[in-house]
Order: C-alpha cells, then sequence, then structure tokens
C-alpha cells in the first residue's frame, strides 16, 4: 500500500556531475553515554562529495550527527559517479544498515528499487518525493522524503537583493532547470517582484524568465562553463548574484572577481560564510536548506524505533529553509531594509503573502 503526499512531485532524477575521490565507508562507535546500540545508521553521496559544503555535507553531518548520539554504527560512501550509485547503495545495504540516508534526488530510483526490495531497512531520501510514476505517492513505505520549500527563503534573499542593488539588476544563474534548482530562482523572482511593487523600482531579474527559461550551466561543476554563464550575467550589469546548484559558486566568484566590479553573492543550501571562509568577502547571506537537521532528526527517529516515513517538507514556519545572517554585509545593507525582510518572513508564515512553488500547499 503506498502513502499518500500532498505535493507535487519532483521532476525525474538526474546525476550531478563533479567528480570525487571513493572513500570507503567509515565507522564509528558509541554515544555520549559511553554505549553503543544495535544500529547502523549509513549515508551515500550525490556526486561532489562529503566536502561539497553544500547538499552532501550537510546530509553527511546530520547523519553522523545522529549516529554519534545513538552510540550507533556508522558508514558513509561517496559516489564518483552516477553509475556508482546503485552499487554503492547494495554495498551499504550489504553492511548491514540499519537506515540509509540518500544525498540528493539523483538517488530517487536507486532508493525505491533499494527500498522495495529491503522493507526492513529505513531509507531517507533528501529533495526528492520518491514519487517514480507521479501519482502522488511516494513509492515504497519505508522511504521518508526530506523536502524543502526553499521559494519562500529565497523570496526573502531577492527582496532583500533588490533593496541592497544599486544597479537595479539583480542576476541568477544554475545548473540544470530541475525543480530542485529552480525553486530557488522563482523565489528569488517572486521577492524583487514584490519588491517593485511595493517601492514602485523596477528591478530587473537577470539570467531566469521563468521554468526552464533561464541561464543555465548544463552540469553542476565549477569549471570554464559555469564561469562563462556567470560572466555572461555579470556582463549585464548585475550587482547581485545567485548561482544555484552546488559548486558552481565557486566559479561565479571567479567570475566576480575577474570583473573587477562589487558583486554581492548569494549562496545556497548551507551558510557559505561557514561553510567556506573564503567567500567571506562575497557573501550578502545564504539561503538556508536545513538538511542536517532534518536527516539528523529522521535517523535519530529511526534509531529510537520511531522512524516516521510521513513526508517531511522544509518552510520558514518549521525552520527548515531561512536565510543566513549578513555576517560581514551587516554595516553595508540599510537596516530599514532587514527590518522589512524580517517582516516579510512574518507575513510568510501566517499566510498573509503567498510564495508560489510546486511544494506550496
Amino acid at each position: 500500500m503506498k502513502r499518500a503526499i500532498q505535493l507535487t512531485a519532483l521532476a525525474g532524477a538526474a546525476a550531478l556531475a563533479l567528480a570525487a575521490c571513493g572513500q570507503a565507508p567509515e565507522e564509528t562507535g558509541s554515544g555520549s553515554d559511553g554505549e553503543a546500540i544495535d544500529f547502523t545508521a549509513c549515508v551515500i553521496s550525490d556526486q561532489g562529495g562529503f566536502d561539497d559544503k553544500s547538499f552532501n555535507q550537510l546530509s553527511y553531518e546530520g547523519t553522523k550527527q545522529a549516529a554519534d548520539e545513538l552510540g550507533a554504527d556508522f558508514k558513509d560512501v561517496e559516489s564518483q559517479s552516477a553509475s556508482d550509485i546503485k552499487p554503492n547503495m547494495e554495498s551499504l545495504v550489504g553492511q548491514g544498515c540499519n537506515a540509509i540516508v540518500g544525498a540528493g534526488f539523483a538517488m530517487s530510483a536507486t532508493t525505491i528499487e533499494s527500498a522495495t526490495q529491503n522493507p526492513e531497512i529505513d531509507y531517507i531520501l533528501v529533495d526528492d518525493a520518491a514519487d517514480a510514476d507521479f501519482d502522488g505517492e511516494t513509492d515504497a513505505e519505508n522511504i521518508k522524503p526530506l523536502l524543502y520549500d526553499t521559494a519562500q527563503a529565497a523570496f526573502l534573499a531577492g527582496y532583500l537583493a533588490a533593496g541592497y542593488s544599486e544597479a537595479g539588476k539583480v542576476g541568477t544563474f544554475g545548473g540544470q532547470p530541475f525543480p530542485t534548482v529552480t525553486i530557488f530562482m522563482d523565489g528569488l523572482k517572486q521577492g524583487v517582484e514584490h519588491y517593485n511593487e511595493v517601492k514602485g523600482t523596477s528591478v530587473e531579474v537577470i539570467g531566469y524568465q521563468g521554468g526552464e527559461d533561464g541561464s543555465f550551466t548544463g552540469g553542476f561543476e565549477a569549471n570554464e562553463t559555469a564561469k562563462t554563464t556567470a560572466q555572461n550575467v555579470i556582463d549585464q550589469g548585475v550587482d547581485v548574484l545567485l548561482p544555484v546548484g552546488g559548486p558552481i559558486y565557486q566559479s561565479a566568484i571567479a567570475a566576480i572577481q575577474d570583473s573587477g566590479r562589487d558583486i554581492a553573492l548569494i549562496g545556497v543550501d548551507a551558510d557559505f560564510y561557514e561553510t567556506d571562509p573564503s567567500t567571506r568577502p562575497f557573501v550578502l547571506t545564504s539561503i538556508l536548506k536545513k538538511m542536517d537537521i532534518s536527516a539528523y532528526e529522521a535517523v535519530l527517529a529511526a534509531g529510537e524505533g520511531n522512524f516516521d516515513p510521513e513526508p517531511y517538507v522544509g518552510t520558514l514556519e518549521n525552520e527548515g529553509v531561512d536565510l543566513a545572517p549578513l555576517h560581514e554585509f551587516e554595516d553595508k545593507v540599510d537596516p530599514a531594509l532587514v527590518e522589512e525582510v524580517e517582516a516579510l518572513k512574518q507575513q510568510i508564515i501566517s499566510g498573509e503573502i503567498e510564495v508560489t512553488s510546486y511544494l506550496a500547499q
């Protein structure tokens, strides 16, 4: 019997494209009380590895924290390519994992297959509804989808960026036009549009018009293609830039440096200021997608025998998504604008302002 999900299913899974060195599974021992339990928590990365300073790293950290607190064994394995995902999953099953976290929507098909074959294992799937037939239901009863309505936090970032921009142009580009990418861009666009409506201004969004109509690198590698894509957006006069797609932000920073102009960067997933100190001179804020917390809570529940397969959707209200602090940009942003953004956050939470996304309910 399938379980109903009251949200639109994600588009089909696709692999990211950043190679990472393979890593043998690690194991750890006891929890804070010094007593180990008979439970093994495991996590498998998408391409990019666990040091991607983005969703792989956050998924790893949440799983590891839960394992440590439980006093459980812990195993992790990285995927160098899309072809590694299935054998890596089979390897973890063979090593007796009781809960397996799949980091990213590229894990979807393999997770569904493995969960169907191993109903005694709890599966936690980050960024995908595990609904391959798009009927609105999870395809196996032992999969818990972790989803994030990042459009809500991106709306705040768009409003902030529009108010911060002196050029009146806010830019964005993505890796590939998957829903988990464009949801950030949609939110940003709506936030800028709301700013224009409130202020009577005409701040432009450069690089994204909606759906698949925008600037995309075709992958998720920090490479020359990503840098050129960023440069093309920068050349249109933007002074705030949102790159969406894991490591491609590194290429965006290289393009910003080459431009010789003062351009602020908006991070995604993690607080770039904390995860990558090299970004500190550039990062206005980051759109947080708290995969570490939701993965931690799901694994902890599984280890305590309370696995709940009900889909989780992170929002501003439940603090599953948010904006990072301004950090070094705090003195550069008008305090009145900061107050407006905070007020907008409460209006979104209360339902007074509706942010459109494929996850909006």
